[in-house]
């Protein structure tokens, strides 16, 4: 039988790809303060505002290619059974090859009703694939509601947590590359890990984890998933 390998990923496994999904230490987000177009009083205050700034981002992606360590994540499903949990709203883990995926926080590419529903499992209804096109004020879903980004806005709750927790619980090895480990309810996954299961983590920077199941790869996404193959092969 396959080792389980869960996989978290956060902002940093798409840097390289040029595509960042992060605010930074300002609370800017390409140059939009974050309370404005990444919170739910952000999109009741202003949905042109929200809109516009997905859009860009939509584009954005369009034009951003998976990376080395997108691709070496999808490579793993080769020898291991491979999940992926995802904090990042892109779809480059799909387009490196990675079958396998709980976005946590919501999708680029899809919208849905503004009166649109999660059930209990974190299933979304109602949603809609729009790839890369743009969506402005006036776009109804079929039930004629306004369409809004398929996005976990902060302040709301995050509904495929349960999933991933349950995934973490049953992993024989977690690796996490590119989470700052900073945005909760995703930054307390690790600590669901069974007892005896070895933890990876890659980022250039400190993260602020401290377990002894622990193994700290310093270093940026493509490179560090270099070291962990050789490290676990």
């Amino acid at each position: 039988m396959k080792k389980h390998i869960v996989v978290l990923t956060g902002a940093g496994v798409s840097a390289e790809s040029g595509f960042a999904t992060f605010r930074d230490a300002g609370g800017l987000w390409e140059q939009y303060d974050v309370n404005d177009v990444a919170s739910i009083e952000g999109w009741y205050k202003n949905r042109q505002l929200v809109l516009q700034f997905y859009n860009e981002r939509r584009a954005q992606l369009k034009d951003a290619k998976p990376n080395a360590a997108h691709e070496a994540i999808a490579a793993l499903e080769k020898d291991y059974d491979v999940d992926v949990i995802t904090q990042n709203v892109d779809n480059l883990h799909e387009r490196a090859g990675s079958t396998r995926i709980v976005h946590l926080h919501g999708e680029l590419t899809k919208v849905r009703p503004e009166n649109g529903v999660y059930d209990r499992t974190g299933s979304e209804k109602e949603v809609i694939d729009v790839g890369y096109r743009p969506v402005i004020l006036g776009d109804t879903a079929p039930n004629g509601n306004q369409l809004r980004p398929h996005i976990v806005f902060f302040g709301e709750a995050v509904p495929k947590i349960e999933k991933a927790i349950d995934l973490v619980q049953k992993a024989d090895i977690l690796l996490i590359v590119g989470s700052s480990l900073q945005v909760y309810p995703a930054a307390g996954l690790y600590r669901y890990a069974p007892n005896g299961c070895p933890i990876y983590v890659i980022d250039p920077k400190p993260v602020p984890i401290s377990d002894p199941r622990v193994t700290f790869i310093s270093d940026v996404a493509t490179r560090g998933m270099q070291k962990f193959m050789e490290l676990i092969s």
